[in-house]
């Protein structure tokens, strides 16, 4: 399957990603040094970790997208106990210095992502947790870190500003996924999407916007905000978040 046939217009979506890293880089901007030392919502991590991140996951991207293009690696790969030291490293930079930093890395990511020929977006790349996927899958990745790790980030940027088209798209990649797992939830309804997705014979079912519904799966909501016959306590806890991707493009330790 082309990167063409499943994304439609790659131009558009890139113009998603430069969207919403635009409204992350807006958001870093309106902190104070003291409020990117404020606790995060993941725990453990400030608001610069979380700025930190993101910016060392779009350099790994333009990392992939350079292997794509060229077919050789560019440099060495920035392993995870090297990533660990950095994200460390620029949390506790000054505001103005890490939205630089997080405004640098987005733009060498889209840079790069408008430079692709078009051939080399169905090239496959690895993630570092070893999960191989066309190139094109890298959009989505970042747009998924973007938009996840900006309602992280805690400054009044809920799931609800999440675009419906993201929305939608993380939606089909998350309980594909679990579907294949056997997840215990039968159903699930996006009554404001108009969508609904069987996931196994049996379980409960749950509704809700889809915003919602995803912020649950992706552990950034609590179950209670959902429809369901069943107590929120008894709904299936998610699985760690985000799942490999679906159909799966396969590992790289399946070829060893």
């Amino acid at each position: 399957m082309s990167a063409l046939t499943v994304l439609g217009a790659l131009d558009d979506r890139v113009a998603d990603v430069v969207l919403s890293g635009d409204r992350l880089v807006r958001s870093a901007a309106a902190l104070s040094d003291a409020g990117l030392r404020a606790p995060s919502g993941l725990p453990g991590w400030t608001r610069g970790h979380v700025l930190a991140h993101v910016a060392h996951s779009a350099d790994a991207y333009v990392w992939l997208l350079r292997l794509a293009r060229t077919g050789r690696e560019p440099g060495p790969r920035a392993d995870a106990a090297a990533l660990a030291a950095a994200l460390k490293r620029d949390a506790a930079l000054s505001a103005d210095r890490l939205t630089a930093l997080l405004r640098e890395s987005l733009d060498r990511f889209t840079a790069q992502a408008r430079a692709m020929p078009a051939p080399a977006w169905d090239r496959p790349v690895a993630a570092l947790a070893g999960w191989r996927h066309p190139a094109w899958y890298l959009l989505l990745r970042c747009l998924r870190e973007l938009e996840t790790h900006h309602v992280d980030l805690g400054v009044g940027h809920g799931t609800e500003q999440w675009p419906d088209a993201y929305v939608s798209w993380a939606l089909d990649d998350t309980l594909g996924t679990l579907r294949t797992q056997g997840f215990p939830l039968a159903s699930v309804e996006a009554a404001d999407l108009g969508r609904s997705w069987a996931v196994a014979a049996d379980g409960p079912s749950v509704t809700g916007a889809g915003h919602q519904v995803l912020g649950w799966l992706t552990g950034r909501l609590p179950a209670g905000v959902l429809t369901t016959r069943h107590p929120a306590r008894l709904l299936p806890h998610p699985p760690a978040w985000p799942q490999p991707p679906l159909p799966g493009w396969g590992r790289v330790d399946d070829e060893t």
